[in-house]
């Protein structure tokens, strides 16, 4: 997987980073009528009954060979916002394409992409974030709080997800749940006023070697999310993806510092690296609840 790096020159060394580079059920039934009854007596009533209706599945328009392939660029177009970006429900499944998928904007509705296999040599796992009508909702990779849908069929599988991370700006702290329970915590790093840590939920997309010592000889996860103003950030990262990663020191945590990504100790970073799998969430947040 591609990730931007620029080593940072003298007297920059303090805000230089990376950006690293997812029923309609009518219930329509008939009356039974009764058949003719032959008898002195009035008939007695009988029960209604009604015929359990199908699912109605919207048919997938035949997607044109032409469509873009979403890659670690940014995303194409057409896509719907996700309507619970800042939902912090465990996502508790993940799909990975097996080949190449057409992606649509609706069940039903107009294909956008085709969502591949791998993007830069990683497998992608995309977190599962709604059901309908047969169609199933993911998570877009390389765009910020943006959903795609894919048609019922084969051409993936299906993984458990036990983790998510949750980031709260307002306090520069990362919260990470396992199976919905808090398991660790960290103060983190977040990015400055002009290039804010987006909002909203993405996922880990995949992990990277960056080489400099300011990263501490320590990989880095690329997380789906794309820095929202990419002219904002130095032009040595546009292109790049927002990213979980660890610093040659600890000086600025709790600080805003960074050009968007999120950083946190060499040992937390670690741990993470050792027990999260492409495709776990990650929601960004102002604050903690209440």
């Amino acid at each position: 997987m591609r990730f931007s790096y620029q080593r940072p020159s003298t007297g920059s060394l303090r805000r230089s980073t990376c950006l690293a580079v997812v029923a309609l059920i009518a219930s329509t039934g008939c009356a039974h009528r009764p058949a003719r009854w032959v008898s002195a007596q009035p008939p007695a009533p009988q029960p209604s009954l009604a015929a359990p209706s199908a699912e109605v599945i919207p048919s997938a328009a035949a997607a044109p060979a032409d469509l873009p392939v979403v890659t670690y660029g940014p995303a194409p177009a057409g896509f719907p916002s996700d309507p619970d970006a800042l939902s912090t429900a465990h996502l508790a499944e993940g799909l990975h394409p097996t080949r190449k998928l057409a992606a649509y904007d609706a069940p039903g509705g107009q294909p956008r992409a085709f969502l591949a296999p791998t993007i830069s040599g990683v497998e992608v796992t995309m977190p599962v974030v709604a059901r309908k009508s047969g169609w199933t909702a993911v998570m877009l990779p390389s765009a910020n709080r943006t959903i795609a849908w894919l048609p019922p069929g084969d051409g993936f599988t299906t993984v458990p997800l036990r983790d998510q991370l949750v980031v709260y700006r307002s306090t520069h702290e990362m919260r990470w749940f396992r199976d919905g329970a808090l398991f660790r915590s960290w103060p983190v790093t977040l990015g400055v006023r002009q290039t804010p840590t987006p909002l909203g939920r993405t996922f880990i997309l995949g992990r990277s070697s960056l080489p400099g010592a300011v990263y501490a000889n320590t990989d880095v996860f690329a997380l789906g999310a794309v820095p929202d103003d990419v002219n904002a950030v130095p032009a040595g990262l546009r292109g790049a993806h927002i990213g979980i990663h660890t610093w040659h020191n600890d000086r600025t945590l709790g600080k805003d510092d960074s050009d968007g990504c999120i950083r946190l100790t060499k040992s937390g970073q670690q741990l993470l690296l050792q027990e999260l799998v492409p495709g776990t969430a990650v929601v960004v947040l102002d604050g903690p609840a209440g």
